[in-house]
């Protein structure tokens, strides 16, 4: 049986971060693992919280009548208004359970974002350097994504996007703290995109994707987006703040300031049945209602993040620290990203290059690996940088 042609042209060009896995698989067998030093899914190495994993064990034995059985769309009542109140807590505005829709993680509630609000050919701007899924989302609901550069320093770039603005454009991508760059966007950045949006004859709505929100670094904090931004949608989850990725739970939240809510979260609701979501998963929306503000401790991934920058600096990269996330976006030390990333995986490193994120000339390395194996893998940086001098 043929596949769709449009699956067909994504998976030629889809994700580097499944092809380096597959090659780093290769080089296992071939090497043994102990020899490999994999630096490219973004998949958390820590247990998630006590808490969470106490109230899960609550849950569990609860025996709650109907507990693993259909509920609304948007998820169980008492833990939306619960979500809606923690909102209220951190923006100042007034959000309602009736904003709130428990999602299957936070790609799923840029999915249903999605499906809301775009009709065939309407267009969404992202942010590049991007997270590689983006584009495939905005494609899975008949979109087309524009593509507009971040500057040199990876922070939004206003006149850039107000340039890429057309009566088409329904939405916008920012992600911060950001995959893969890990910059964090400031107060100021959002402000000047908010009085750009204000300007405009046409609503755009900012889709703030925000699974790394808590993953922030040096006492750093990031803003509220939706605190500034009006016309914002929040996609949300908790799998890389309590390190439970594989668990899928998440929401999406519309700003009390989006006009024409009540048809908007009618949409939400809807558009989360028929895209065979149906509801977030039910025991984790009550173990969210029990352990909601339990975090990792990212003293972990910053340690991790200054022992791998300092040596890569030492070598002689250009190795930014990220103040947020878990990733480090690697200045090549060669304009052909995909051709040093070659390089690197002769010595055993993997990482994904910029490129599979729109930034050529950039390799992407996750933290999220043990500190033992940073350590034994800086050789392999060292020869691949030493090899081109």
């Amino acid at each position: 049986m043929p596949i769709a042609r449009t699956i067909a042209n994504q998976l030629e060009h889809a994700s580097w971060i499944r092809r380096m896995f597959e090659e780093g698989a290769r080089l296992k067998r071939e090497r043994g693992a102990e020899n490999v030093y994999d630096y490219t899914l973004g998949n958390p190495d820590v247990e998630p919280p006590p808490e969470v994993r106490q109230a899960l064990e609550r849950v569990v034995a609860s025996r709650r009548p109907n507990g693993h059985g259909y509920m609304p769309n948007p998820g169980f009542p008492e833990v939306r208004e619960l979500v809606a109140s923690k909102l209220r807590r951190d923006t100042g505005l007034d959000f309602s359970a009736d904003d709130v829709l428990m999602t299957v993680g936070s790609s799923g509630a840029c999915n249903v974002i999605l499906k809301s609000i775009l009709d065939p050919g309407d267009e969404v701007i992202v942010l590049m350097p991007c997270f590689s899924e983006y584009p495939f989302y905005i494609t899975n609901h008949a979109g087309r994504m524009v593509p507009v550069e971040t500057g040199d320093d990876f922070l939004p770039d206003v006149a850039r996007i107000a340039a890429a603005i057309t009566p088409q454009t329904r939405a916008i991508f920012i992600n911060t703290p950001n995959n893969p760059t890990g910059r964090i966007y400031p107060e100021s950045v959002l402000k000047a995109l908010d009085d750009l949006l204000a300007s405009l004859d046409h609503p755009v709505l900012v889709i703030s994707d925000e699974p790394y929100k808590h993953l922030v670094y040096d006492g750093r904090r990031q803003v509220e987006v939706s605190s500034i931004v009006r016309y914002a949608a929040i996609c949300n989850s908790w799998s890389k703040s309590q390190g439970i990725p594989g668990e899928r739970i998440g929401y999406l939240a519309l700003s009390p300031n989006l006009p024409d809510r009540p048809a908007l979260r009618a949409a939400c609701a809807f558009a989360n049945r028929i895209l065979g979501f149906i509801n977030a998963p039910a025991i984790w929306q009550l173990v969210e209602k029990e352990a909601f503000d339990a975090k990792i401790d990212v003293t972990g991934y910053q340690d991790k993040r200054d022992l791998l920058c300092d040596a890569l600096t030492q070598i002689g990269y250009q190795a930014a620290k990220p103040e947020g996330s878990f990733y480090v976006f690697l200045k090549s030390p060669i304009p052909d990203d995909v051709a040093y990333v070659r390089r690197l995986a002769q010595e055993g490193v993997l990482g994904v290059p910029g490129t599979g994120f729109g930034r050529a000339g950039y390799i992407r390395l996750s933290l999220t690996v043990p500190r033992e194996m940073i350590v034994k893998s800086i050789p392999g940086f060292a020869a691949a940088f030493n090899s081109l001098l």
